[in-house]
């Protein structure tokens, strides 16, 4: 079927950008216009430039998985918060021949990692790492190299373009070496999340070269920010492939800094790592397909668990945010990190019972235990966590990740989550690299019973051990409807809400009739089994159902800002496919054009009568507000 070409949107973009002023989308803000995807398909990232360097692989041949990894590498020049070759995440893959399979890239402990390697002295209680002037900064396993485990994403990407790509990592790579050599203009967002990790990046030598400047003053709006070490980082993996980055100068570069700061990372460890191709976990939701993340990532497998469970319920006739559904929604979730907190690890050391727990007769019995508590106790009733434990019986990610969506036009989709796990992960560029290393350490059981950094209990089947991946919330995840036509690719940063997050938005689309902007804007709950609290976003529940909520049903409630969702919907009934950023966080471009063409002074242009590289950028986001309101509710419909 016909869909708008990229032509076409750049010249009716171009004409809007000539007589609108851009609004600031707040953290809250209503839907946006969805994003409407061109001939050749749709990229949706987190930042605009990103976006841009996808979508002009696309229009010049390539597929999603092609774009896949170029949004990728580009994100870790423009968005270090989060974006990274220095951390590693997950890719679902579904190819246009039907099949769809998982890739980890997850980071790996070092050769020297063991499992008592963050205590203290005191052996019931984390180490500590501190500023310069003595203040403490927090636990080791946040802080400095030895937070460190052994990155992913350059294994990965490039793994994905082996089996699946179709072009040069040249031709990948080549933007994104462009944008880190000449420069990117830095968003109000971009400057302010620099500003703000400014007194952590002055205690590391690469972070304060090249992450703060050298006068002291802040970062601006609008500065051209160049990262020349960088570029060549990424040259050196144009040049001799994955092995320019796990061997050679990169490499070299990399544990020769890990004296500094307490890393325990060696070139072995590094010439050792290699991403796993493996089986997605997967489930129906009312017919539709879910395929998503499988261990080490506890993402897919607890998004099935919970929307099982919720299956049992209408949810749809209950109501959205409805008391109500709000219950139903966070007792399924607190049996499920239950189950998270025992059963979940890496696959390679234990046996994670994946099947039993994305069983539907498991989750009807959940459902049944949530339905016979209320019966008891004359009402829908909170159930303590104490009273919850880990169902199946014995059986022997930051706040500052990233999601992103694609679709190319042969029915190829990818969603891609990865991470440093905290904001800049451990705050340590390797200097003469000029990227961050990941905190990714953390997310094993560090301390026995202390929470790791997003609050999770941790068990033993996530211990650690050298080698061994940890355990993930990251949830990249493509539905497909009844027929195995791609209905939704979606994802979402966010720690352990990760997985609340993406099981709502399915649920918002599939339950409620939203627009995938809808849900991409709509408010969010979470629940994690402890600490013993419901989290909602500010005007996500009503007085009324908060009253119920707390003083009826004996809920602690805790206001919370979650997730940054960007995702994919095709429309089953015209074809047109639809992408949403999320309102919360999405940086609105501005009004000018970029050259993502590598050697060239001229803008480029991609094949098949698409524009400039630039307006390729704002053409691809179709800026979520430049269609008409009524059409673009209506188009975004499922």
């Amino acid at each position: 079927m016909m869909r708008k070409s990229v032509s076409q949107l750049c010249t009716i973009t171009a004409l809007i950008i000539a007589l609108t002023v851009i609004p600031a989308i707040g953290a809250h803000a209503a839907a946006s216009k969805p994003v409407i995807g061109g001939e050749n398909g749709l990229v949706v990232s987190t930042h605009w430039i990103a976006d841009a360097v996808g979508q002009k692989i696309l229009d010049d041949g390539g597929n999603a998985i092609d774009a896949a990894a170029a949004v990728g590498y580009a994100l870790a020049v423009v968005h270090p918060t989060a974006g990274n070759i220095g951390g590693g995440g997950f890719a679902v893959i579904h190819l246009a021949n039907g099949e769809t399979k998982t890739l980890d890239f997850r980071e790996m402990a070092p050769a020297a990692a063991y499992r008592e390697m963050y205590l203290s002295t005191d052996v019931t209680q984390p180490r500590k790492f501190y500023f310069k002037d003595g203040t403490e900064m927090g636990n080791e396993s946040l802080f400095s190299y030895k937070a460190a485990g052994v990155p992913g994403s350059v294994a990965g990407f490039n793994e994905m373009i082996s089996e699946h790509g179709t072009k040069s990592l040249a031709e990948i790579i080549g933007p994104s070496i462009k944008l880190a050599r000449e420069g990117f203009k830095l968003t109000a967002g971009g400057a302010s999340s620099l500003n703000g990790s400014a007194r952590y990046f002055n205690e590391f030598d690469g972070s304060k070269k090249y992450f703060t400047k050298a006068d002291g003053t802040p970062f601006e709006t609008g500065e051209l920010f160049v990262q020349s070490d960088l570029a060549d980082t990424l040259q050196r993996i144009v040049d001799n492939g994955t092995d320019g980055f796990y061997k050679g100068r990169t490499a070299e570069l990399i544990v020769e800094d890990m004296p500094k700061y307490n890393g325990i990372m060696t070139l072995q460890d590094l010439a050792d790592y290699r991403a796993v191709w493996r089986d997605p976990a997967q489930g129906t939701y009312r017919g539709y397909k879910i395929f998503s993340m499988s261990p080490p990532s506890s993402g897919g497998t607890h998004i099935v668990q919970i929307l099982n469970t919720m299956e049992n319920a209408d949810i749809g006739s209950l109501g959205f945010a409805a008391a109500a559904t709000v219950h139903i929604m966070v007792e399924a979730m607190r049996y499920a990190y239950a189950d998270r907190s025992e059963y979940m690890g890496d696959p390679d050391y234990v046996d994670v019972p994946v099947a039993q727990l994305t069983d539907k007769d498991y989750a009807k019995s959940i459902y049944d235990e949530i339905i016979s508590y209320d019966n008891a106790h004359g009402g829908p009733r909170a159930r303590p966590s104490s009273e919850i434990n880990p169902g199946l019986g014995p059986i022997h990610e930051g706040e500052e990740t990233t999601h992103y969506s694609v679709i190319d036009k042969w029915g190829n989709a990818v969603g891609v989550t990865y991470t440093i796990n905290m904001g800049y992960g451990c705050k340590v560029a390797v200097d003469g690299a000029g990227f961050f290393m990941n905190n990714e350490m953390d997310d094993f059981m560090s301390v026995p019973g202390v929470p790791n950094g997003f609050g999770l209990i941790q068990g033993e089947a996530n211990n650690i051990q050298p080698g061994k991946r940890p355990l993930s919330s990251m949830s990249p995840t493509i539905v497909l409807n009844p027929d195995d036509s791609i209905y939704m690719v979606v994802g979402s940063p966010g720690g352990s809400t990760i997985i609340t997050t993406v099981l709502q938005i399915i649920s918002d689309v599939i339950d409620h009739s939203m627009t995938i902007s809808e849900a991409a804007a709509a408010p969010r709950i979470h629940h994690q089994w402890y600490p013993e609290r419901v989290t909602y976003e500010k005007n996500g529940l009503t007085n009324d159902t908060i009253r119920i909520l707390s003083d009826d049903m004996g809920y602690q409630l805790a206001l919370t800002t979650q997730g940054d969702v960007d995702a994919i919907l095709v429309d089953p009934e015209s074809g047109v496919i639809y992408g949403a950023h999320d309102p919360r966080t999405y940086d609105v471009p501005p009004a000018e054009d970029i050259d993502l063409d590598p050697g060239t002074d001229d803008g480029g242009g991609g094949s098949g009568g698409s524009c400039d590289a630039g307006q390729v950028g704002l053409a691809a986001l179709a800026l979520a507000g430049f269609v008409g309101f009524a059409a673009a509710r209506k188009l975004g419909k499922r």
